[in-house]
């Protein structure tokens, strides 16, 4: 999977690449098939700015953006949102399977 992190005047630290890098695993644990996570983190004049670009085989991406005044709040809450719009989709997608031919019982005629 495909994961660059780009920013916009500020220096990626270790420690926040590492914040980044356990978000995308969490990302994983919904068993989407995730092809790409772009994260693009700018500053802007009073704010923080953080985009998660999420792209997903056989579906639209998934996009969060959050500003914030603290990096680290910014990235959480995105990280967070990002997490809830995944789940969403997981739920989505696991909930409108059918039940099978197999599992269908027969209707009795009166």
């Amino acid at each position: 999977m495909n994961t660059p992190i780009r920013t916009k005047d500020i220096v990626l630290t270790d420690r926040i690449r590492t914040h980044i890098d356990t978000a995308k695993a969490q990302f994983m644990k919904y068993n989407l098939d995730i092809t790409t996570i772009n994260a693009t983190i700018a500053k802007e004049k009073k704010d923080v700015s953080i985009e998660f670009d999420i792209h997903i085989a056989h579906q639209s991406p998934v996009v969060i953006q959050q500003n914030d005044q603290s990096l680290e709040a910014a990235i959480d809450i995105a990280i967070d949102r990002a997490n809830k719009a995944l789940r969403r989709l997981h739920d989505k997608i696991k909930s409108h399977r059918g039940k099978g031919l197999k599992n269908l019982e027969l209707a009795e005629e009166a």
